[in-house]
């Protein structure tokens, strides 16, 4: 009998899905080799399209220091319009970590410097700045093992 793959939730654009802000995707072919070369079973997951947010949709930002604020409820996610995208935000962070929960998934892989999966690096104040977005804080803090992934690699 083939033993079960681990589920492992994956940002969609990373996988090919057409989710970015800008209706585009961060298709990395070295991830989904490495993910099928380790037998690890992929949940596409986009936590500002699951939050309510259309695509293509503006850019958005943490309001100044870090998702933790966010999470905390001392900050906002503002669009480079000015418009609160906050709840759509914490929404879809909290359908990863459902989704994490109904897939017994403990380990994400994420799309680095966005303001919701980065991992290392996120978008605050309209720049680039260490820690990770919203989605990637929340998944942390219960215990899913988060990897930041670039996007874009291929296997030529």
């Amino acid at each position: 009998m083939k033993p079960t793959p681990e589920k492992v939730l994956v940002s969609a654009c990373l996988l090919g899905c057409e989710c970015r802000y800008d209706a585009r995707h961060n298709r990395d072919r070295v991830l989904e080799r490495e993910l099928g070369e380790q037998g690890l079973e992929p949940v596409p997951f986009c936590p500002e399209e699951r939050g309510g947010l259309s695509t293509p949709r503006p850019p958005a930002w943490i309001e100044r220091t870090g998702a933790a604020a966010v999470l905390d409820g001392s900050e906002r996610v503002l669009t480079d319009a000015g418009r609160d995208v906050t709840d759509a935000f914490v929404d879809g962070a909290r359908g990863a970590l459902e989704t994490c929960k109904v897939h017994a998934i403990r380990r994400a892989f994420l799309k680095e410097r966005s303001p919701s999966c980065g991992v290392r690096q996120t978008h605050a104040d309209g720049r680039l700045v260490d820690g990770p977005g919203v989605t990637a804080e929340l998944l942390r803090r219960h215990g899913i093992a988060v990897t930041g992934v670039e996007g874009r690699r291929d296997t030529d």
